[in-house]
């Protein structure tokens, strides 16, 4: 008989490990549905991104004071170079943001380089360059063989009045030497930055 009551004790035993064990389950389970919660964090967030849209000029100067290589102006439009890192494999790339603080929508047409061939990637920085004063060499964009540049192509054409958007171009390192490089697409004037130290 107390083999019994110890059997009916395990298989009782037993069966309050898999109920809590499925209550445990269900409370992770429910804890799923919070991250509903974090999509409403996620939510919360957009209405942020809309009052980037008002303070364009004082979010991204914030966290680009520090980082920032260089900066150009050519009229509403300002350039920002925000890295400039040597790649393993002989190439550098360049990015930082674009802010549009005119009225109107900019086209990003001038920026897309002359060449036939740069054409096809429509608003882009497909026409931008890095020129080596040291070296005397200018190194154009890298493309791949169907002619489509290394670099960011605007959704929509250019950049919206009031709007900030990132971008990155890529290019042939120059010799290990050289240390400083200025940066132009297009119109704006050219940007001198340094460029870090290869890995």
């Amino acid at each position: 008989m107390k083999f019994r009551y110890t059997t009916r004790g395990r298989a009782a035993l037993t069966a309050v490990t898999i109920a809590t064990g499925l209550v445990l389950t269900v409370a992770g389970c429910g804890g799923g549905e919070d991250d509903g919660k974090s999509s409403d964090a996620a939510t919360s967030s957009a209405p942020t991104r809309d009052k980037d849209k008002g303070d364009d000029k004082k979010e991204p100067s914030s966290p680009d004071v520090a980082s920032t290589l260089a900066e150009v102006k050519s009229g509403d439009i300002a350039l920002s170079v925000t890295s400039a890192d040597r790649d393993e494999g002989g190439y550098v790339t360049i990015s930082g943001t674009v802010t549009n603080s005119g009225g109107n929508f900019w086209p990003a047409a001038d920026w897309r380089g002359d060449e036939r061939e740069l054409n096809k990637n429509g608003a882009s920085l497909a026409g931008a360059s890095l020129v080596d004063g040291q070296g005397k060499k200018k190194y154009l964009v890298l493309r791949d063989t169907q002619g489509r540049c290394l670099c960011t192509k605007f959704t929509g054409g250019g950049v919206e009045a009031g709007a900030t958007t990132a971008w990155y171009a890529q290019f042939p390192a120059p010799p290990e030497g050289t240390t400083s490089v200025d940066f132009q697409v297009g119109s704006m004037p050219p940007a001198t930055i340094e460029l870090s130290e290869g890995e």
